[in-house]
């Protein structure tokens, strides 16, 4: 595929001496777990889809004792797939590139996805994050693409982070086989966007907010592509893009194979599914709860000062590694990346304001070790593919228990335990 596209402990600052305080029982009367004067009739709207997070919203009713759960790792057998890559029909240019990756041998959503897709049947895919789900989709598209050369690919997902990994991993099976790409994302340049689609690619990736302005403006012409597939659909219908993708599904190619991959099956995605798929066959290898592998607890502090002061006990605890750290508003984000800054922390923030190019290099020093916190809103909360994230920290309360396991999900991927902190006023 062608596309254009050590840690130090510093010093204790503050003058609270506690330490921080975890699974303390809470004041169940305080005001702040008071649902009155919140907007009724179900969680809202939420924020813009295309802001990518950080705007307040009407908060629904946590009860504390939610936060607080003791990791469920349990040990598995590893998984015996019933194939090896070998086994599967694609290009050995392909699977060269699978060996060039280090893929030893299928993990189980790729092992009972990939033959199905191969064979043109339409796919739900249900699996747990961290699963291996874009080779599970990418491996048997790039071999259809080789094949039908009148074939073309359009993947959506609810994010620009998890777009622009689809992107590269796309790009790593698909190196060498002549597939021109185009990723269609917010805030990055439409001018060059549009001079890549000019190029006639044959997979082109992104967002259905700006997916859909390249149709509006006649750039993207849908009916030419034949090969669909949505990427965590229960996220992007979270974010109110149901509508959008509705509208898309209906304009692209009528004779298609689609894929829907996603955690959950809730009645909005089945009915999506329902209707724009034929006869679909399911593959759920999902196992337990996404919080399941993750130690859960609380934080109570009484004011401002003492919150900062026990999230920088928290980060010099010795237990941390790689850590994200959640705020409500791109505004708090900044302020804290500052403040941790501040006392010597290494770390960067992301947020709906940020350019693309600047949360990409954030991420990329994230992986990198160049530093080991990163400050987000829920726009970090899915698609960011970062391993042995250690730490996850609310340091505001999420807006939905949804919004809390999104968040959570980013630790206790693959197998490995993780930790989750939420900071409640006492």
């Amino acid at each position: 595929m062608e596309s254009r596209n050590s840690y130090q402990s510093p010093s204790r600052r503050g003058s609270a001496e506690d330490r921080p305080s975890y699974g303390s029982r809470p004041s169940y009367g305080d005001q702040r777990y008071s649902t009155r004067g919140a907007p009724q009739g179900g969680r809202g709207r939420g924020p813009s889809p295309r802001s990518g997070g950080g705007s307040a919203r009407a908060k629904q009713f946590i009860h504390p004792s939610r936060f607080i759960q003791e990791a469920r790792v349990t040990e598995k057998a590893d998984y015996l797939p019933i194939h090896s890559f070998e086994d599967f029909a694609v290009h050995k240019k392909i699977l060269d590139n699978i060996v060039i990756k280090g893929f030893e041998k299928p993990s189980a959503i790729q092992d009972q996805t990939i033959p199905l897709v191969l064979e043109g049947k339409d796919v739900v895919g249900i699996a747990n994050t961290g699963t291996g789900k874009t080779a599970a989709f990418a491996i048997p598209m790039i071999h259809d693409l080789m094949t039908n050369m009148d074939h073309r690919a359009l993947i959506m997902a609810p994010t620009r982070e998890l777009a622009q990994q689809i992107m590269e991993e796309c790009f790593s099976f698909g190196k060498g086989c002549g597939l021109r790409s185009a990723l269609l994302i917010g805030g990055a340049s439409m001018y060059l966007q549009k001079r890549d689609l000019r190029t006639n690619p044959r997979v082109v990736i992104g967002t259905p907010g700006r997916i859909k302005d390249h149709v509006q403006q006649g750039t993207l012409p849908l009916p030419l592509f034949n090969f669909i597939v949505l990427d965590e659909v229960d996220r992007m219908l979270d974010m109110g893009f149901i509508n959008d993708i509705s509208g898309l599904l209906a304009r692209v190619s009528q004779d298609r194979q689609s894929l829907f991959f996603s955690a959950t099956m809730e009645p909005k995605i089945a009915r999506l599914i329902e209707q724009f798929s034929r006869n679909p066959v399911t593959v759920s290898t999902k196992e337990g709860s996404t919080v399941d592998s993750v130690s859960q607890n609380v934080v109570y502090y009484s004011g401002s000062t003492d919150k900062m002061d026990k999230l920088h006990d928290v980060l010099i605890g010795g237990d941390c590694g790689r850590t994200i750290i959640f705020d409500d508003t791109k505004r708090a984000v900044e302020r804290l990346g500052r403040e941790l800054h501040a006392r010597g922390f290494k770390v960067d923030e992301i947020h709906g304001d940020k350019s693309q190019a600047q949360r990409s290099k954030a991420l990329s020093r994230l992986k990198s070790d160049e530093i080991n916190i990163l400050v987000a809103t829920d726009v970090a909360a899915r698609g960011i593919d970062v391993t042995d994230i250690t730490h996850v920290i609310n340091f505001s309360t999420p807006n939905s228990y949804d919004d809390y396991v999104h968040r959570i999900g980013r630790t206790g991927r693959a197998g490995k335990g993780g930790k989750a902190l939420t900071f409640l006023s006492r």
